[in-house]
């Protein structure tokens, strides 16, 4: 327990003892005042209810909390607040029990599976999905330090009439060309194809019109779009040219996902694909309609009435039999929970689909699968740069591997420009320009509340100045180099040594680490980790700007200068770990 959560959990003993006032929380704050003392209790929420002034109050609760609380070493009131003074002594134990503790995790004993990612197998990953990747992997990882054992999953959409619209324009004017024979990665030259299918359907609607068809009919009556169908129907009776052909333009996907995946810093436990997942939950659909909890139209179609719940009726089953989305979200979810023991599943799709998870999650609780209630939907906003939102069927999606070596090549630019990186090898170079620009992705984007819609800006993401991913990374190869010039080695501390304020500053801070992971893992912002992180680099670039280290005389000043700069280190390169984002030792 740090310092701040051992005073406000005695405050609560303290006001009910002296006054028989319970559930009051009086906020403990870090003193930022001129006035003497770390730590300020704001009393006013006791002033009507204990009914007597703020002065008299503080008193009360002032000589209370300094009997109670051995390290307490005095206490002033000034204007409704209650500063208290910390001894020395303590902020050095806290900074020993910080240091010594780092990186342990007391385990939850609970599993929480995380799904994110689950593209569709036409088109490369972009914009929309590399925000959806990064937040994914990043609550994972934060549920991981907060002691959860953790599954990273995704579903990919594997099957389904976009699948089919890539296949038919690659068979109609793709040549036979291949991956290999183009140089293109595989996820793009599908992703072409998807384009042209667009451009061919749209064409024939164009035409249809000029001859005097209204739109909707000559949308429904295209040729390009009944082959499609007709494709579609023949791979879901396993028609052998549709399945090989579908086989080999999905692992030409699958190969180009994965190269993403790999530069972005991503990975997965579990995958799962769509086509062995569709007809899932049409057996759901029988014990729901022989339990009354669905029912059926003259039509044969089958339905949920959510209207009790201020949702509406949900196709469940077409009239013709054959399953919708939810259905197959229903099976899916019935065999994670089957074939995992997991306690929690979250899905992190962006907030268009928030009427969609309402939706699943209500059926599911209908269905009497109690596990609903801990079925989450990690709901983001959409991304945009600059020049406004993406379309992909018209080619104008801002591909992720092209923003990722963008990035790549901004970091290299504005390396060479600044003169970061002179002194490091060739390879070195290299390797630093990619942990830069991936660097200022991640944070730019994670450092944002992930239901906040949100705009990136390459250039200002790469600023090595202010709240950015170099800034923060900058700060921690400064801390490496400052311990290689001291040729480091922890030592034990003096008790001796008494803490400036700069100092308690930063054990304060280094000491919150551990709450504020477990505050993001409550509430899956890594958002809360990031600007953390940039709060500690700022107290740590103060600190080190105030306080001589190398050419320091007193040599317990020295040593306890390094050790902090040590555990600062730490710290900064585990939570940005948290955020996918890597580190180098010298920039």
């Amino acid at each position: 327990m740090t310092i701040k959560q051992h005073i406000q959990s005695k405050i609560s003993e303290i006001v009910s003892k002296l006054y028989g006032i319970e559930n009051v929380t009086l906020e403990v704050q870090k003193n930022k005042t001129e006035f003497e003392g770390d730590f300020t209790i704001v009393i006013f929420p006791l002033v009507k209810l204990a009914k007597k002034s703020p002065d008299v109050l503080g008193n009360e609760l002032g000589e209370e909390i300094k009997n109670q609380i051995d390290f307490i070493e005095n206490f002033g009131i000034v204007k409704g607040f209650l500063n208290l003074k910390v001894k020395d002594a303590a902020f050095l134990q806290e900074f020993s029990e910080t240091e010594k503790n780092f990186g342990s995790i007391p385990s939850k004993n609970e599993t929480v599976m995380v799904e994110y990612s689950s593209p569709n197998t036409n088109k490369p990953l972009h914009l929309g999905h590399i925000r959806n990747n990064l937040l994914g992997f990043s609550v994972a990882e934060i549920l991981k330090a907060d002691g959860y054992n953790v599954i990273k999953t995704q579903i990919i959409n594997d099957r389904g009439i976009h699948i089919c619209k890539s296949m038919l324009a690659w068979e109609k004017f793709g040549n036979g060309e291949t991956p290999e024979s183009t140089g293109l990665k595989g996820d793009k030259l599908v992703g072409n194809y998807y384009v042209e299918f667009d451009k061919l359907y749209k064409s024939e609607i164009k035409a249809q019109v000029a001859d005097g068809i209204d739109e909707e009919t000559a949308k429904k009556q295209a040729p390009s779009i009944i082959e499609a169908q007709e494709m579609l129907l023949k791979w879901e009776q396993n028609d052998a040219d549709v399945r090989k052909l579908w086989e080999m333009m999905n692992s030409w996907v699958y190969a180009g996902f994965n190269q993403t995946y790999a530069r972005l810093g991503v990975n997965f436990d579990q995958v799962q694909y769509e086509s062995n997942t569709y007809l899932l939950g049409k057996d759901l659909i029988q014990q729901g309609l022989d339990n009354g909890v669905l029912y059926k139209k003259e039509d044969g179609s089958v339905w949920c009435d959510l209207t009790d719940e201020g949702l509406d009726q949900k196709l469940l089953l077409r009239s013709d039999g054959t399953s919708v989305y939810m259905t197959q979200d229903l099976g899916t979810a019935v065999e994670r929970f089957k074939d995992n023991d997991i306690q929690r599943l979250i899905y992190t799709v962006g907030n268009e689909q928030d009427y969609h998870f309402q939706v699943l999650f209500k059926i599911l609780k209908k269905l009497g699968y109690n596990w609903a209630d801990h079925l989450y939907h990690l709901s983001y906003g959409m991304v945009e740069l600059p020049e406004g939102k993406m379309k992909s069927r018209e080619g104008t999606v801002v591909d992720a591997d092209d923003l990722v070596q963008e990035m790549y090549l901004t970091a290299k630019e504005k390396s060479q420009e600044l003169g970061k990186l002179e002194h490091l090898s060739d390879e070195e170079k290299e390797k630093s320009y990619e942990i830069v620009g991936l660097g200022a992705l991640k944070y730019f984007i994670l450092k944002v509340d992930p239901k906040k819609k949100m705009l990136f800006n390459p250039a200002e993401s790469i600023d090595f100045n202010g709240n950015t991913g170099p800034f923060i990374q900058y700060t921690y190869a400064r801390i490496q180099s400052l311990l290689d010039k001291a040729n480091y080695s922890k030592k034990g501390l003096s008790d001796a040594y008494l803490p400036n304020v700069g100092e308690k500053d930063l054990i304060m801070l280094l000491s919150e680490f551990k709450d504020v992971v477990a505050k993001a893992s409550e509430s899956l912002s890594p958002a809360l980790v990031a600007n953390y992180v940039y709060e500690l680099v700022k107290a740590y670039n103060s600190f080190y700007q105030n306080n001589p280290i190398l050419n320091q005389d007193d040599e317990n000043a020295k040593q306890f200068r390094l050790q902090i700069s040590d555990l600062a280190g730490k710290t900064i390169k585990k939570g940005l770990s948290l955020l996918g984002i890597n580190v180098v030792n010298r920039m």
